[in-house]
C-alpha cells in the first residue's frame, strides 16, 4: 500500500512540473505577443492572459508544495492583475476616443466632413 502512494505522488510531480513547463511556454508566447501585437488590444488581452497563466503557475505550485500562504498570494495576485488590466483598458479608451475626438474637430475645421 505504501509503495502505491509513493508512486501515485511521483506521478502527480510529474504531472505538475509538465504543467509548470507547458504554462511557461505560454507565458512566453504571450510575451512576444503583447510585444509585438498590431494592435493595442491584443497587447492587452496577452497581458491579461500573462496574469491568468500566472495565477495557475501559483494554484500549480501552491499544490505541489502544501503551502496554503501561496493560495492567499494567488488571489491577491487575482485582484491586481484584473484591475490593471481594466485600468489599462480605460486609459486605452480614453486614448482612443481623445484621438477619434481630435480627429473629427481636424475634419470640422477642414469642412471635408
Amino acid at each position: 500500500m505504501g509503495q502505491g502512494n509513493i508512486r501515485l505522488e511521483q506521478a502527480y510531480e510529474i504531472l505538475f512540473i509538465a504543467a509548470l513547463v507547458i504554462l511557461a511556454v505560454f507565458l512566453i508566447l504571450s510575451l512576444i505577443r503583447a510585444i509585438i501585437g498590431p494592435r493595442v488590444a491584443d497587447r492587452i488581452v496577452a497581458i491579461n492572459m500573462m496574469g491568468t497563466m500566472t495565477l495557475a503557475i501559483i494554484a500549480i505550485l501552491a499544490v505541489m508544495k502544501q503551502e496554503g500562504y501561496l493560495v492567499d498570494i494567488c488571489l491577491i495576485y487575482a485582484m491586481t492583475s484584473f484591475l490593471a488590466v481594466i485600468v489599462l483598458s480605460k486609459v486605452y479608451m480614453g486614448v482612443y476616443r481623445q484621438h477619434k475626438e481630435g480627429k473629427a474637430e481636424e475634419e470640422v475645421e477642414d469642412g471635408s466632413y
